[in-house]
């Protein structure tokens, strides 16, 4: 079983659609399950309590789980002097907290079968500094830096820990963001197109395929930077 949060909509939907279609289990969390067409959980990653609850329930029901694949996550794109410290905290705690926390509680399912992998998220905007997205990249950069040393942690117990970074992907995440504001990031990734969530559910299949086991600790950008 693969654990994939904000699996409601986005990329953690097409990375459940997508794995889904190659017959591997799912278990989805987000905050509104409602309608889900696969299994899940309500749980909001940005509380420890309710992360724990997850992690209860799955270990209750027996799941054998394999992956996870921690897809929610939270923007806001703001100068960060005009940023209120109620949007720079609820970022961090989505985006860094969150992920930390689905790590230290979702891992330990994993280790009792000496196998398996996990997938973060970060964004381009870390690699390339992005303005007016100083907090969100804070957050992410943040991701890169745990799943790096995380990855060191889990590497006795043969979990791989790596991180995807992608461009701007349509998704609700680029709401409020004008097109020429997406046609300058994309101008400044090495491939200089705007990806669809397909591409990242590749990359999330390919890491969960046993070729790429070589594999830890890595960030891969969507664009490339």
């Amino acid at each position: 079983m693969i654990v994939v949060t904000g699996a409601s909509k986005g990329l953690g939907r097409a990375i459940c659609e997508r794995l889904l279609a190659k017959n591997v289990e799912v278990f989805g969390v987000a905050r509104n399950v409602d309608g889900l067409p696969f299994p899940g959980m309500r749980c909001d990653v940005s509380s420890a309590d309710e992360v724990k609850a997850l992690a209860q329930a799955l270990k209750k029901q027996g799941a054998k789980v394999t992956g996870l694949v921690n897809a929610a996550g939270i923007a806001s794109m703001n100068l960060a002097v005009t940023t209120p410290a109620t949007v720079s905290q609820n970022i961090v705690q989505t985006n860094l907290l969150g992920t930390i926390y689905c790590c230290q509680q979702i891992a330990p399912l994993m280790l009792r079968h000496k196998q398996g992998s996990i997938i973060n998220f970060s964004t381009i905007a870390v690699a390339l500094g992005l303005k007016g997205e100083s907090i969100y990249a804070a957050s992410k950069a943040g991701v890169e830096g745990f799943t790096r040393a995380f990855a060191r942690e889990m590497a006795d117990f043969n979990v791989n820990v790596n991180c995807i970074a992608p461009g701007p992907i349509d998704t609700s995440l680029l709401k409020g963001i004008t097109s020429s504001q997406i046609g300058k990031i994309v101008s400044q990734q090495i491939i200089p197109k705007q990806f669809t969530p397909d591409a990242v559910a590749d990359l999330v299949e390919l890491l969960f395929d046993p070729r790429s086991s070589s594999l830890s600790g890595q960030v891969l950008h969507v664009g490339g930077a």
